[in-house]
């Protein structure tokens, strides 16, 4: 299924949910640390700090440090690969599902008061 949205809906929608999730309190992600989430939460496992690193196109620190913020707010954790102690593997929370849980119903919410 396919939404049209112009230009302007699409930079409303936008701003309306991130002023929602100011006001809601909710964990303040940067759109980069949003990307490392959501790929962990809609993109089946395992994920690891390389596997991520590649498939957002950064180094992996940048995804290290995306993580360590994401940790301290509980949305993920990290465990070592009993298989390959080089590996971390990165989990998902109940907090963190429950997060983009909500983060989802905060969009669809938002869409529905786009003027079409």
């Amino acid at each position: 299924m396919s939404v049209k949205l112009k230009p302007l809906q699409a930079l409303t929608l936008l701003q309306s949910v991130a002023l929602a999730q100011v006001r809601e309190d909710m964990c303040d992600l940067t759109t980069r640390q949003m990307a490392v989430l959501l790929t962990i939460y809609l993109e089946p496992p395992p994920h690891t700090v390389r596997g991520l690193a590649s498939r957002l196109n950064v180094t992996k620190p940048v995804i290290t440090r995306a993580l360590d913020s994401m940790g301290r707010m509980e949305l993920v954790s990290r465990n070592r690969d009993p298989d390959d102690g080089r590996n971390v593997l990165i989990k998902r929370t109940v907090k963190g599902a429950l997060y983009v849980e909500s983060l989802g119903d905060l969009i669809i919410a938002k869409s529905r008061e786009l003027p079409f």
